[in-house]
């Protein structure tokens, strides 16, 4: 990447903390700013990723299987999608990147943070966010949000334990990288969030 890219912003959070609330303002604040956006999620983001995604999302697997896969549709959202719009200096701003693996299949379901880490050297070769929001709410508080939403997924349907397993390992993750990962509480008002937010986006 040169110097004269553009901006990655991932978000993150804990599934029905209020970052999918988020992003798509996210993303018309910065257009507002004159640059072209890509919004992108993970898994997901090409057509290979979002057949991997319903996968993913529906069926039963082990841990290293899953993370693996999760790789995969990474791979390719970053040569097909995210590395080629930042390279033209567009901004990226992506429902979910690694951190995610690491809060869920590391933190969550147990796999090592040296396999992932290998995982992601591997697949990433050095790309990684210029900022992270990561949306934190009480794990009571956003299962309670996800219990009125559509018919949860796979992972929306693990238990309050395996939330608050996430929970922690994305804010080691945070308390790790202050400065690329963000906190915002999930618990404010709209008006507030976005005040932060826009915030964070004037120092990348």
């Amino acid at each position: 990447m040169s110097a004269l890219r553009g901006r990655f912003v991932s978000v993150e959070g804990i599934d029905g903390a209020g970052k999918s609330t988020h992003i798509q303002w996210l993303a018309e604040r910065i257009r507002a700013r004159g640059h072209e956006v890509v919004l992108t999620r993970e898994p997901g983001g090409t057509p290979l990723g979002e057949g991997l995604r319903k996968i993913l999302l529906a069926d039963p697997m082990d841990a290293a299987t899953e993370a693996l896969l999760m790789f995969a549709a990474r791979h390719e959202n970053v040569r097909q999608v995210i590395a080629p719009a930042l390279r033209r200096g567009a901004w990226v701003v992506s429902d979910r990147f690694t951190d995610a693996s690491f809060a869920y299949q590391g933190a969550g379901k147990g796999l090592s943070e040296e396999r992932l880490q290998v995982l992601q050297d591997w697949v990433l070769d050095g790309l990684a966010p210029d900022l992270t929001i990561l949306f934190d709410l009480d794990v009571r508080e956003a299962r309670a949000r996800l219990a009125d939403a559509r018919a949860p997924d796979k992972f929306e349907s693990e238990s309050a334990a395996f939330f608050e397993r996430v929970r922690q390992g994305y804010l080691e993750r945070a308390r790790k990288a202050p400065e690329r990962i963000r906190i915002v509480s999930g618990r404010a008002s709209i008006e507030d969030i976005r005040v932060e937010l826009e915030k964070y986006l004037s120092t990348i």
